[in-house]
């Protein structure tokens, strides 16, 4: 079981097992609220009875009617996001089940356990591969340099992220935008969207 703290964690996680693992005999289901309700029942049903091996979730797999044929493995993405309780809740499933916690900032309890020694920890200091450095600019809104920033980025068919702070006025923003780049395909996306116009852009 791979818990994650967000629907989106969920979909990206649930690609790159998918992809690692197609060339095995390995079944790997989502479990978020993206799933329709008998999506769900049938990656529950699966869990149960020991078809599906690895199940990508949120705070979804906490719920009562999840049950597990033989729990082997509990991978907990992003540990700080999760409650002292959700944990317990995941010892509780199973006596001997063994739990790899993921964290980029960990939280004062488990670095204490880690070096107390109650708690084995390893820290992964290489980069993925290819990866390059942050570069971070800071100055007063200036159009053009947003415009080349953006520009730069599409050369290499990558994409840009643009945070706006305030909802009422994304649109604006957004409007702004396809003005100094006309070229690129701008969509919004925000926290007061449904959740199925959020899914779609995302």
């Amino acid at each position: 079981a791979v818990l994650v703290p967000t629907t989106l964690l969920v979909q990206q996680h649930f690609g790159t097992f998918s992809e690692r693992y197609s060339q095995f005999p390995v079944k790997v289901r989502a479990l978020s609220r993206f799933q329709t309700e008998t999506e769900a029942k049938a990656v529950l049903e699966g869990l149960k009875e020991g078809s599906v091996d690895i199940v990508i979730g949120t705070h979804r797999l906490f719920s009562s009617e999840t049950k597990f044929k033989d729990l082997g493995l509990v991978i907990v993405d992003e540990e700080q996001r999760f409650g002292v309780e959700h944990k317990e809740q995941l010892k509780k499933l199973r006596a001997n089940v063994d739990v790899l916690t993921m964290s980029a900032t960990p939280i004062p309890r488990t670095l204490e356990m880690a070096v107390t020694g109650i708690r084995e920890m390893s820290t992964i200091t290489t980069p993925p591969e290819e990866r390059h450095p942050v570069l971070t600019f800071v100055g007063p809104y200036e159009e053009r340099q947003i415009g080349a920033a953006i520009r730069r980025e599409l050369l290499r068919e990558g994409q840009v992220f643009y945070i706006h702070n305030r909802v009422e006025s994304i649109d604006r923003a957004a409007a702004k935008l396809r003005e100094i780049v006309p070229e690129a395909r701008i969509a919004t996306a925000h926290g007061q969207m449904s959740e199925q116009a959020l899914e779609q852009v995302v």
